[in-house]
């Protein structure tokens, strides 16, 4: 069996832990409908064992790190928490003794969260390319100038380093290490069973459009974007919005920036872009996906996705479309 470790100590944020772990032991699930045995066994594991309280509240059982030297090891996953509870977990003196021996023997190992923050002060970063929450982000940066952070991805694979972003994207990179463990399908089958919205590849912002206005203040343009998102071939140009709004050309356009951060006509790009890179990863070819998003002719939308990622859409789509 595959030995999944999850590390944690006191205040550890619980969903880093209990989302990606759910996905685990219900990818057995699946596999024991199917009458396969199962493939994944979850730990907890703590600098001492015993239990350990979570910013929550909840408490957990752990074994002992040293414990836990003595198992072969699939994956080792560091848990994050909030500035106070992470703080004096860094002082924690077994961190030096036994990580850098785990991670050393284990087939890949990582982080979710500001878990990364661990990894980092043991050195274990080092020369890698990191996702952690968008909080935590630029203190990794300073801290640590030979960490490569990816402030934008929800998780990143580098070699047999996984990091992820904060807290459900942990989800996110369990289902794309179960993809790899097992197949697509059961992943799939996985998302479905925990009810997820969609299975998220790890190159997807931090933010979606809609998150990002829903966050300046209960956004009045709430459900125009929600619009601009279920219509992303129609004219979107700003006398349609504004129309749409019921404002003026010139007070849209200076409210929604406000709102937004951004011009209209920038994140309606933003927005066309983000849909087809999902489009793409799923095998369209470029002319239907241009249709789609609204950016046809395809010369157009080679244009303005190889302007926006430094990639073209045909080897976007080589590299993530699912097989």
């Amino acid at each position: 069996m595959h030995h999944v470790a999850f590390v944690v100590y006191p205040g550890f944020e619980l969903l880093d832990m209990s989302g990606p772990a759910s996905v685990f032991t219900s990818a057995n699930r699946s596999l024991a409908l199917s009458r396969k045995p199962p493939f994944y066994a979850v730990d907890l594991v703590s600098a001492a064992g015993g239990p350990v309280t979570s910013s929550s509240r909840v408490t957990v059982e752990t074994r002992s790190l040293e414990e836990c030297a003595r198992k072969a090891l699939g994956t080792l996953l560091v848990a994050g928490a909030e500035r106070e509870y992470l703080l004096p977990a860094l002082a924690e003196p077994a961190w030096a003794t036994w990580l850098p021996k785990l991670a050393g023997k284990a087939q890949r190992f990582g982080s979710v969260c500001s878990g990364a923050i661990i990894l980092a002060r043991l050195g274990l970063l080092d020369g890698h390319r990191v996702a952690t929450h968008w909080d935590a982000c630029r203190p990794l940066a300073a801290a640590f100038p030979t960490v490569a952070v990816d402030s934008d991805s929800l998780y990143v694979v580098d070699g047999r380093l996984w990091t992820s972003a904060g807290v459900t994207t942990g989800i996110d990179m369990a289902l794309a290490m179960v993809a790899r463990d097992l197949s697509a399908d059961i992943a799939g089958e996985v998302a479905k069973r925990l009810v997820l919205y969609a299975r998220r590849p790890g190159y997807q912002s931090q933010f979606s459009p809609l998150l990002r206005a829903q966050v300046k203040a209960d956004s009045p343009f709430a459900e125009l974007i929600a619009w601009i998102l279920a219509n992303l071939d129609a004219p979107l140009d700003v006398p349609v919005l504004a129309d749409r709004a019921g404002l003026s050309e010139r007070t849209f356009h200076r409210k929604f920036g406000a709102a937004t951060g951004q011009t209209p006509a920038r994140f309606v790009e933003t927005a066309r872009l983000d849909g087809a890179r999902m489009l793409l990863c799923r095998g369209l070819s470029l002319k239907s996906v241009a249709a789609e998003v609204g950016l046809s002719p395809a010369t157009r939308f080679t244009e303005a996705f190889e302007r926006r990622f430094g990639v073209s859409p045909r080897l976007f789509r080589q590299m993530h479309a699912d097989p």
